[in-house]
């Protein structure tokens, strides 16, 4: 029964979901490791900050899951490694899935497994990838009752932007993210769009699969919150944001900040309260 887990996923009080992501060391890039060279007190400091959930991989769940600390936040799994985020990119690009990846994700107590969904230029069988590894993980999801959630991620061509720049052209955004609805996501983790006042056309076509948005590059504390409050306005269910956590001074003060403007209607403006 999916809502068992969904119900651990999602803050019961207000309906939404702050998941912070700690699952970069998986891509094999030195540039994703400041602030979790040492993971497992990482995930303690954001443990007692108290996000919904934090997102690990299945070598890494172990840090979250062994603490006897209640409550906890959500495990969400990272399913799918791939090879796509360096400024200088490999002759070959692949995106594979563990295999057993519901299973796996049963013996950590998962609450939650995410897999992407790449538009890379150049590189469509980097996204004829992720669709199998879709097809494949979405069967098994349903039968063990373990929500799925897609990540579509549409990046800037490689020479432009090189090192995972996200492109936030909605006419590419939104595709992307209604077929990520129509191969059956439960939660779906979008990108921002460079117009944050249109992103009410991601969560319409969405078709009522709840929108978690990512963090994106890393950004000033004032322009992160701001932005989180724009996109809670136009109705995201919540955020998955990484760099702009761990990477930042004081990581349980700016998750306390964000927690404020996702649960307890706190402005931006209010928020930076919690950074003073």
């Amino acid at each position: 029964m999916k809502s068992a887990r969904l119900n651990r996923l999602f803050n019961p009080r207000t309906g939404r979901c702050f998941d912070v992501a700690l699952d970069h060391g998986f891509f094999n890039e030195g540039a994703f490791l400041p602030g979790i060279e040492d993971l497992p007190t990482a995930v303690a400091r954001l443990v007692e900050a108290g996000p919904d959930a934090i997102q690990l991989t299945i070598g890494q769940a172990r840090h979250l899951q062994g603490l006897p600390v209640r409550p906890k936040p959500a495990l969400v799994l990272r399913t799918d490694v791939a090879n796509v985020y360096g400024t200088q990119l490999p002759e070959v690009l692949f995106s594979r899935m563990i295999e057993e990846p519901v299973t796996q994700a049963l013996r950590v107590d998962a609450a939650c497994v995410v897999v992407n969904l790449f538009r890379i230029p150049g590189a469509p069988t980097v996204t004829d990838q992720c669709i199998q590894n879709i097809l494949r993980i979405k069967p098994a999801c349903d039968a063990f009752g373990m929500p799925l959630m897609i990540e579509p991620l549409v990046f800037q061509p490689n020479e432009k932007a090189g090192g995972y720049m996200v492109d936030g052209d909605p006419k590419k955004i939104i595709p992307l993210v209604r077929q990520a609805a129509e191969l059956g996501a439960d939660v779906i983790k979008a990108d921002p769009t460079d117009d944050v006042s249109i992103y009410h056309q991601v969560i319409q076509t969405a078709g009522g699969v709840p929108v978690l948005v990512r963090g994106g590059s890393k950004a000033p504390e004032a322009e992160i919150l701001a932005r989180t409050e724009a996109i809670l306005k136009q109705g995201a269910a919540g955020i998955v944001y990484g760099r702009n956590i761990i990477q930042h001074p004081r990581p349980a003060a700016i998750t306390r900040a964000l927690m404020a403007v996702v649960h307890d209607g706190k402005t931006a403006a209010q928020a930076m309260e919690y950074l003073r």
